[in-house]
């Protein structure tokens, strides 16, 4: 009876430690997931920003704001990688 006692409890430990664990690891990746949505995520050079966003048919409209100029970045969320960019007066 003694050991049945033992499993069971190691056994609860090892549930909630394990849960734990999983939390932890779910809130570093989405915490890190929004910090690869910048600029220079986007191959843009250094000093470049993002000025706005903007759905378009089946893609993303990302406003960029460089330091040679503006572009309009056309971004496929289904493949993760910029299709198209639009020099504005060019």
């Amino acid at each position: 009876m003694r050991l049945l006692k033992a499993l069971v409890i190691g056994m609860g430990v090892l549930i909630v430690v394990g849960t734990v664990t999983l939390i932890v690891l779910i809130v570093q990746r989405t915490a890190n997931m929004g910090s690869s949505f910048t600029a220079s995520g986007l191959g843009q050079p250094e000093g470049s920003r993002i000025a706005g966003i903007s759905g378009a048919d089946k893609t993303i409209a990302i406003w960029v704001v460089r330091p040679d100029g503006e572009r309009v970045l056309l971004f496929d969320p289904a493949r993760g990688r910029v299709v198209g960019e639009i020099r504005p007066g060019e």
